[in-house]
């Protein structure tokens, strides 16, 4: 009897542009193609601006990945994405390309990672090609509630944190765009979640967020991330100030480097004490960001030479040698967050993390136990608490104990198999 097939959709693939979506959707396919009982098939979105190619080859949108049978890239260009509604304009790629695709493929199941530059109408298509297959969707962010890239931060009031959506309040933040057009926005995306089986979430904070907005109950799990485990590379135990401090992750405007820079400005003005701090930057897609804030970091980075690197891309594979050179790491965002892989390699790697008080992050670092918490947006409050990190002897010691285990990749597999045989077992008897 063939293998039940288990279709991944991803906005993106970590070989093109890496993030922490990105890395935990491959790991998963991978890890479930190893587990032996499905057959995982791997579909990411590529295209301009991401990737130079539009279009490989004549009368098609997809091609494999590196030749690999069981992954392959789906292009689109985002200059035709409605942002907005979070659909193509060009509905070829969801009418044609990507129900010949769903065709060719026959899932038996289809889990979305992310439907960012594709489109939640590709969730209806799935329904109307594949009737019989569940669709499990995991919820990595706030898009589908918010249209400023879904981060739930007011454009207005210097870049307040947004507690809930609504017609009028999002009007205020995009006064081009009426408060009918936000209501119709909402009915759209909801309409098209309506086909979704089941909703993953690996925050609390996030699943009770979205409850709010409008998914039923019954439709929500919790289900947190997961990371294959590799072993850390702790060359840092000998007895010395734990003062070396690590970024990871993309830099964008949300993610906070900027305020992490301006802290470790702060305390390079301290004299020796602060001086002695050292920050390494571990980060990719800075070219991706606003020009606004390519300049800021730039700039940043520039004024704080003396005890800051700028490391750069890296991947998985490094992870291990970068952890260990750093005893702190540090996750500065400005918005909630949800559940920022990151903090599970710094786990993984027994690194206490300082972090943002909001949301996801607040939520897997619990302060004075596996981290520490800081004022999210106030580099001065910031300062304080990598002063005290450093300077407060056995501090680091205590937290590195109090770091949890890190959700094993072989768990999670183990639980989301459940998952899929019990939903394929619903929704086949359902459409019987």
């Amino acid at each position: 009897m063939p293998k039940q097939r288990i279709l991944y959709i991803c906005h993106n693939h970590p070989d093109i542009r890496p993030g922490g979506a990105e890395n935990y959707a491959l790991e998963l396919h991978e890890a479930l193609r190893s587990s032996g009982e499905f057959e995982p098939v791997f579909l990411a979105r590529s295209g301009p601006p991401v990737s130079v190619s539009a279009c490989p080859h004549p009368g098609t949108q997809v091609a494999a990945v590196n030749d690999d049978p069981n992954q392959y890239f789906f292009y689109t260009d985002l200059g035709d994405f409605e942002w907005l509604n979070g659909t193509s304009n060009n509905k070829d790629l969801v009418t044609r390309y990507y129900r010949n695709f769903l065709e060719g493929c026959r899932p038996d199941l289809v889990h979305f990672q992310h439907t960012s530059g594709l489109g939640y109408d590709l969730l209806r298509q799935t329904r109307n090609t594949m009737p019989e297959a569940p669709i499990v969707y995991t919820l990595h962010e706030f898009m589908p509630i918010c249209h400023r890239s879904g981060q739930m931060l007011r454009t207005i009031n210097n870049d307040e944190l947004c507690t809930h959506a609504s017609p009028r309040r999002c009007h205020e933040c995009f006064p081009s765009i009426s408060p009918q057009a936000f209501f119709m926005r909402k009915k759209f995306v909801q309409s098209h979640f309506a086909l979704v089986d089941l909703f993953l979430s690996p925050s609390r904070f996030l699943l009770e967020r979205f409850a709010a907005w409008g998914i039923p109950a019954d439709k929500l799990r919790f289900e947190e991330n997961a990371r294959l485990l590799t072993g850390p590379l702790d060359g840092s135990l000998e007895d010395r100030p734990r003062n070396r401090f690590g970024f990871f992750g993309q830099i964008n405007q949300y993610k906070g480097l900027d305020i992490l820079l301006r802290a470790m400005q702060i305390l390079g003005r301290e004299g020796a004490d602060g001086a002695s701090m050292h920050l390494w930057v571990h980060g990719a897609n800075l070219e991706l960001a606003s020009a606004a804030c390519q300049e800021e970091i730039k700039a940043l980075l520039e004024a704080t030479r003396a005890n800051v690197t700028m490391v750069g891309r890296y991947g998985p594979a490094d992870l291990p040698e970068l952890m260990a050179r750093v005893d702190w790491v540090v996750v500065p965002s400005i918005w909630w967050e949800n559940s920022p892989l990151v903090i599970q390699e710094a786990y993984l790697h027994h690194r206490p993390v300082i972090c943002s008080n909001i949301g996801g992050m607040a939520e897997k670092v619990r302060d004075g136990v596996s981290g520490l918490h800081f004022r999210v947006r106030d580099p001065q409050n910031l300062a304080r608490v990598m002063r005290r990190a450093a300077q407060t002897q056995g501090l680091w010691d205590q937290l590195r104990r109090g770091v949890p285990p890190v959700h094993p990749m072989t768990e999670h597999v183990a639980r989301l198999t459940m998952i899929y045989r019990e939903l394929l077992h619903v929704r086949r008897a359902r459409v019987a």
